[in-house]
């Protein structure tokens, strides 16, 4: 079947088509839409071309569909049936005050920092939904680039077009198990560590890179005996005697750990949250930034 239209069938038209099948009838449908009977037989003209069938018998008293026109029209009622719920879905999505804000945070605030935040925002916008994702840094990085997540709360600011708002600094310590020969005492300088066995986050964790740095200024390089993605496992394992590690002030002391001050000025783990800025938020991820903004930093 050939025909002079080369416009695109579009969702409204598979919606006319529906109409057209229901009120057989091209003049009686128009008026049920509220829209021109010549429009609407451009647009079954447009859907005719582009599925090549005629959809549509035209008789004396109406229209009634052909054999094609029936599989059409029962196709069209799913699919505009299934964009009403999309459209539906969305809106509710992108609702500031009912919609959806995905977030991204290192597993070392798991259980301190982000439930705090989250109880705060929970009583602010109480039908917002958050959906969590607990990874490392450089997974975090790789989910924004794929569009993932909406924001992240992480320790180091990505190198590109993100935007950061502190939220807290924390204190850097070093913990030793309960026997340790230095347990009593108040600090420590990094540049003693050279003979002691540490534990600390595999290569890429942002928290390795902090560690890194501060012993290659204090002039030192312990082996690494143990690496855990989680800090906590790691307060555990230098609780069984098994190194020294340095993690924020708030894991000293878990499991029977002594937590020493570090004397390096540059012992601090700084906290905030980032979102991409070559990229607009959503309504509900833009209402999350604008709370935690609004709050300072803790």
């Amino acid at each position: 079947m050939t025909s002079g239209y080369r416009s695109t069938m579009l969702i409204r038209d598979l919606g006319w088509l529906v109409a057209i099948a229901d009120h057989r009838h091209v003049s009686a449908a128009a008026d049920a839409l509220g829209t021109s009977q010549p429009t609407l037989s451009r647009a079954l003209a447009r859907c005719e071309a582009e599925l090549g069938a005629r959809l549509f018998e035209r008789l004396p008293d109406g229209v009634r569909p052909t054999p094609a026109g029936d599989l059409v029209v029962d196709a069209a009622r799913d699919l505009t049936s299934r964009y009403g719920q999309l459209v539906s879905s969305l809106a509710r999505v992108l609702d500031s005050g009912t919609g959806l804000v995905r977030l991204a945070f290192l597993d070392s605030m798991a259980t301190s920092l982000v439930p705090s935040l989250l109880r705060a925002f929970h009583a602010h916008a109480p039908q917002v939904r958050v959906q969590l994702r607990q990874e490392p840094g450089h997974e975090i990085v790789h989910d924004f680039g794929l569009g993932a997540v909406d924001l992240a709360i992480t320790s180091v600011p990505p190198d590109g077009p993100y935007g950061w708002h502190l939220l807290q600094e924390e204190r850097l310590v070093l913990v030793v198990p309960a026997t340790h020969a230095w347990r009593d005492r108040d600090e420590v300088a990094l540049a003693e560590l050279g003979t002691e066995e540490l534990i600390t986050t595999p290569q890429g964790f942002g928290h390795r890179s902090l560690v890194d740095g501060l012993l290659r200024e204090a002039g030192v390089a312990p082996a690494v005996s143990f690496e855990s993605q989680d800090l906590a496992t790691i307060e555990g394992l230098v609780a069984a005697g098994l190194g020294v590690a340095v993690v924020p002030e708030a894991f000293a002391g878990l499991s029977g750990t002594v937590g020493l001050r570090i004397t390096a000025a540059g012992a601090r783990r700084t906290i905030g949250l980032t979102w991409r800025t070559d990229r607009e938020l959503t309504p509900p991820a833009q209402r999350f930034l604008d709370f935690l903004v609004g709050r300072g930093a803790g």
